[in-house]
């Protein structure tokens, strides 16, 4: 023994060690017994034990034929705070205020604070916040909507390691594929499919899309309204489709020309969100394009801005309160039990106004 220490805790210590040090991460083979018997000047008998300890803690899993691993499920001391983080793109617009009310009135219901923060969808502040997080083991749950989901994202190993504290969390409205994370959001491909469909059923055959190329929404709903001019055996025109950015939704007066070109010759679009769609009236009008005897527009997340446009905008209704209800609702579940499966897919719905017209 070393001091009042077991020889065998030497081997257990010296592994925790590495592994809060990130020398050993989950999925890491162990060395031989024969390895750590020379490492350790100990016998093999001594090293069994040590592992064994491993095991019972679960820092290790033996594999027969293979070898020692380092567990995905790595325990951590996670003290209870009652503290419950919601991360979210921005705060006080669009959709943002409702939902979060919605969260919060669960959360509270529930004897949680709820601590919010927002990216403002940029990769640096959610890289701060979840560093904060970690560092300082200020929050029992984590509800966040993730950052330009649509392109690689260099935080995607915060949230490693957040899994590895075993801290429940759940994205809301859309998600990073290559994460084992459960999500709550709208079927996005529906979404963009519903809105497809009812410019096709209206008559219009020249559809323009305009999506948003950074988060994994806009894909989706392109692909769904991909589905929907094939389906109806419509081509897809690239030169009728607009790919637009975080940093373009911001300044689209910016992208006037790049739009009025790929909308030519068309008499519908589907639009990405309500605030690219109040964009497009705007610079429509400012073009003497008449909404909808000229073009038709069908946008998606049905918020206020849509019924609050120059023309009120049919729109696919995104769940406001029932998506903040469920995602706070689904996070207390697995806060209580980790095998809960907190994925859930709201079916969308579509609120016709005045701005599409048929042919």
């Amino acid at each position: 023994m070393t001091g009042n220490i077991p020889k065998y805790m030497e081997l257990v210590n010296w592994v925790k060690e590495k592994v809060e040090a990130k020398e050993l991460k989950s999925g890491d083979k162990l060395y031989s017994e024969n390895e750590l018997s020379s490492m350790f000047s100990m016998s093999r008998q001594t090293v069994r034990h040590g592992i064994s300890k491993l095991e019972q803690e679960g820092i290790v899993e033996r594999i027969q034929g293979s070898g020692t691993y380092i567990c995905n499920k790595f325990k951590y001391d996670n003290p209870k705070t009652l503290n419950i983080a919601v991360v979210t793109t921005y705060v006080d617009r669009y959709i943002f205020p409702n939902v979060i009310k919605e969260m919060e009135k669960v959360i509270s219901g529930a004897g949680y604070f709820t601590q919010i923060a927002f990216t403002y969808n940029t990769l640096e502040r959610e890289s701060s916040i979840l560093q904060t997080f970690l560092n300082n083991n200020i929050v029992d749950g984590i509800i966040v909507e993730p950052t330009k989901s649509g392109i690689p994202n260099p935080n995607i190993e915060l949230y490693h390691e957040i899994i590895d504290r075993k801290i429940p969390t759940i994205f809301i409205n859309s998600y990073y594929p290559n994460l084992d994370l459960p999500h709550v959001a709208m079927d996005d491909t529906k979404a963009g499919l519903i809105a497809v469909n009812h410019l096709i059923e209206l008559g219009h055959t020249n559809i323009a899309g305009i999506f948003k190329a950074d988060d994994r929404q806009g894909h989706f709903r392109y692909s769904g309204y991909v589905n929907g001019l094939l389906n109806a055996g419509l081509k897809i025109h690239d030169d009728n489709i607009v790919w637009i950015d975080t940093e373009d939704t911001n300044h689209m007066e910016d992208n006037e020309q790049r739009i009025l070109k790929r909308l030519k010759g068309c008499t519908g679009c589907v639009c990405y969100n309500d605030e690219v769609a109040v964009s497009v009236v705007e610079i429509c009008k400012k073009n003497n394009i008449s909404i909808p005897e000229q073009l038709s527009i069908v946008s998606i997340d049905d918020s206020d801005m849509a019924a609050r446009c120059d023309v009120p905008l049919t729109s696919v209704a995104y769940p406001i309160t029932e998506l903040g209800k469920k995602s706070a609702q689904n996070l207390l579940y697995l806060i209580e039990d980790d095998r809960f499966d907190a994925n859930y897919d709201f079916t969308p719905t579509l609120t016709i106004r005045n701005s599409v017209k048929k042919l």
